[in-house]
């Protein structure tokens, strides 16, 4: 039987197990180093994934944390032949407090920690940071397209944080200027990052955007939590993050009616809808609703605008997300596609709306995913919530 490469809470969860048994029977791990937890020191500072599937923590003696990272939506078999899915390249890594002469295992590449600077490509990325109150440590991004953040946007204008430029057309001469440590990446992008590994710069894969779970997204500010040394303040915002979340996802659990919901429009002739298996069709799931794809898809698949009425033409509910220019409307959404006022959700005005121009969207929402589960649930079972709630993301578009 082939075994799997397992990208979760098992390897850290059998470490630790592994080291209380260790420090009574003096066992060793298959490198010959004896495992020691600092979960015996501090459990605070342990960082266990418990949703996320795409990265692993193992600790090791010394103070030495192997991380290895991978995609959450395909874990390979051991001699799997399909590599498709499969990462670029491994990511393995052995994070050693600055100055350390601990050993590392072969295979890993050593980072010291806490990383003084970094770069990040995206905003979920740059939305850990947030969460973690570490902004200080963010050193370039992108750019500030749909940037709400006044503290980020305070620091590009004094020139503390720079922009390096988009995705195929990054500025080599802005990176190095910005000395990073390491620079956050999304691997699975194609091109433009040829220019930066020639830098040299130690280039670190956030994959958080693959998680099929809204809290496994989450989980992913404990991975930066571990380069910026603030692993204790990131269990404690994920927790509170966890409990927020299944509180409300409690609320609807119950529900007798589950109303049905679609999303995305038309553009460029074809209509982008989100798989059965994406981390935003398990939003709607627990906020009480159907969504009515069921395929196995866990990112986007691109339809006929016949292909998608033939689905969703009596579905309740339609949630719309983009960056419209001035106030959207039924009138707006008809205009951009005359057969859009076939679908009920249409007529009835039940169309689920959020502006990413009026609002951070990106900025937020990875690390708010219990913010987002309440929207849903105010508009699918307004009953459940207080009278007076106000959204942050989505509304009904009146």
């Amino acid at each position: 039987m082939r075994k799997k490469r397992v990208l979760g809470t098992a390897v850290v969860a059998f470490s630790l197990l592994f080291t209380a048994f260790s420090c009574k029977n003096g066992s060793s791990s298959k490198d010959g180093s004896s495992l020691q937890s600092v979960a015996l020191e501090d459990s605070s500072a342990v960082i266990t994934p418990q949703y996320a599937k795409g990265f692993t923590v193992t600790y090791l003696e010394g103070g030495v944390r192997l991380v290895e990272v991978g995609d959450p939506q395909h874990v390979l078999l051991e001699g799997d032949e399909d590599k498709d899915y499969e990462m670029p390249v491994d990511y393995k890594f052995a994070l050693v407090e600055h100055g350390s002469n601990a050993k590392v295992p072969e295979g890993y590449k050593r980072i010291e920690v806490p990383i003084d600077a970094t770069i990040c490509m995206t905003s979920l990325q740059l939305s850990n940071f947030t969460a973690l109150g570490a902004h200080d440590v963010v050193k370039g991004i992108t750019g500030t397209k749909n940037l709400f953040d006044k503290d980020i946007r305070s620091k590009v204008d004094s020139g503390e944080i720079v922009k390096i430029g988009m995705e195929g057309n990054f500025d080599t001469e802005l990176v190095l200027a910005a000395s990073p440590d390491v620079i956050f990446i999304s691997p699975f992008k194609r091109g433009g990052y040829d220019a930066i590994k020639e830098t040299g710069v130690t280039l670190v894969p956030h994959l958080g955007y693959k998680e099929l779970d809204p809290l496994g997204q989450a989980e992913w500010l404990k991975f930066v939590s571990l380069f910026i040394g603030k692993e204790r303040e990131a269990n404690k915002v994920f927790a509170e993050i966890e409990q927020r979340y299944n509180e409300v996802k409690l609320l609807a659990s119950n529900v007798e009616n589950r109303p049905t919901v679609f999303s995305g429009e038309m553009h460029g002739g074809n209509w982008y809808a989100v798989g059965g298996k994406n981390h935003l069709a398990q939003l709607f799931r627990d906020a009480g609703a159907d969504y009515i794809i069921h395929d196995e898809n866990t990112g986007g698949v691109n339809l006929e605008f016949e292909k998608m009425y033939a689905m969703a033409a009596d579905a309740d509910y339609w949630r719309i997300l983009n960056s419209f220019d001035g106030d959207f409307s039924y009138e707006a959404l008809k205009a951009s596609e005359p057969r859009n006022e076939l679908f009920k959700a249409f007529k009835e005005h039940h169309v689920v709306y959020c502006n990413m121009k009026q609002g951070p969207y990106y900025e937020l929402t990875p690390v708010q995913p219990d913010v987002v589960l309440k929207d849903l649930v105010a508009i699918f079972h307004p009953e459940l919530v207080e009278k007076n709630y106000k959204p942050t993301f989505y509304r009904l578009l009146k």
